[in-house]
């Protein structure tokens, strides 16, 4: 079966991996304002029925790796930016790593960090994931905080929250699945970024918004890729893409612009 990938707009491409709920419409307001400004390919995570793609549970993670592979295949596109979303972002960084002569630049929004291990939380979610979604959706409302705060107020947030659950209730998302792709990450040894040499973009929103990743949690990259760039989405925390989209899109395309030129120079060279 073909894996199926979303392509659009024109300009330096860009490779959009979602997080860890798997499904790309999620994104579809930050995809929608990059695809304006550069090519987007984007996709679900290859477990999800959606997608098309091919999950072998003996491979795990590596599978939603390769699917950046096969996406820019598929999209006969030979390099390009990856941008990874939290879950998504280990997932680009992983790419990124193992390609890198496929990878113009890295961008990784609120992204897990190699080291990033479920806290109480997670782990209490773990436990039985299909009988306390009702609760997961429930606590979810505390993001509404982020979403008044890109709006301008809590009144004015409403329309832009009902439109994002909306947008979540007509592509659900698994527990089970949800689940599974944690569990992937403990059972594995961290990712080895070290050989990273491409740009790297970390995007974070405001540490008192983001109530999923905390910014602290994403700036470990630099750690790690100390040539990395970091830029804050103001007014916002971990769903950046969805309440300030268009200031996302501005900040990506043109780093995707600037790396597209920089990875042909050196081939030049």
């Amino acid at each position: 079966m073909r894996m199926t990938v979303l392509a659009l707009g024109s300009g330096p491409p860009v490779v959009v991996v979602p997080g860890v709920q798997g499904r790309w419409e999620w994104l579809r307001p930050g995809i929608e304002a990059l695809a304006a400004r550069c090519r987007v390919v984007t996709f679900s995570l290859a477990d999800e029925p959606s997608c098309g793609g091919t999950f072998e549970p003996a491979r795990g993670f590596d599978c939603y790796v390769e699917q950046v592979r096969e996406a820019l295949d598929a999209a006969e596109i030979e390099r390009a930016t990856v941008c990874g979303v939290s879950y998504g972002g280990l997932i680009a960084a992983a790419f990124a790593s193992r390609y890198p002569q496929r990878t113009n630049g890295l961008v990784l929004v609120s992204a897990l960090t190699p080291s990033w291990r479920p806290d109480a939380r997670v782990r209490f979610y773990l436990r039985a994931p299909r009988l306390l979604a009702p609760l997961f959706m429930l606590a979810s409302l505390r993001m509404y905080v982020e979403i008044a705060a890109a709006h301008g107020g809590f009144a004015a947030g409403l329309p832009a929250a009902v439109r994002h659950a909306w947008n979540v209730l007509t592509h659900m998302f698994s527990p089970t699945r949800m689940a599974r792709r944690v569990r992937l990450l403990c059972s594995m040894p961290p990712i080895d970024v070290s050989n990273v040499r491409a740009p790297v973009l970390l995007i974070t929103g405001e540490p008192a918004l983001d109530r999923v990743v905390p910014v602290h949690a994403t700036r470990e990259y630099l750690r790690l890729l100390p040539h990395a760039r970091v830029e804050t989405l103001e007014r916002t925390g971990h769903l950046g893409l969805v309440t300030r989209p268009e200031a996302f899109a501005a900040l990506v395309a043109p780093f995707a612009a600037e790396a597209a030129r920089e990875a042909s120079r050196r081939r030049v060279v």
